[in-house]
């Protein structure tokens, strides 16, 4: 995957959905529908990366955010 702006990963750790995909599609000019899967790519990558970092277990992450 091309590299995303470290401001992704920050806004993906604190939980702020809505910046990271502003900032996916601004960076890399695509759909909405795109930034989420390229949200969700990266999220699993940092899951399994730095699970330390994430303040909401699995089931609580993303709990009220429809898209």
């Amino acid at each position: 995957m091309e590299q995303l702006p470290e401001s992704v990963d920050r806004n993906i750790l604190e939980h702020r959905i809505v910046h990271a995909l502003f900032i996916i599609r601004e960076t890399r000019g695509c759909t909405l529908p795109q930034a989420l899967d390229i949200f969700e790519e990266r999220h699993e990558e940092l899951r399994r990366d730095r699970p330390d970092d994430f303040t909401l277990g699995r089931d609580d992450y993303g709990r009220g955010f429809y898209s």
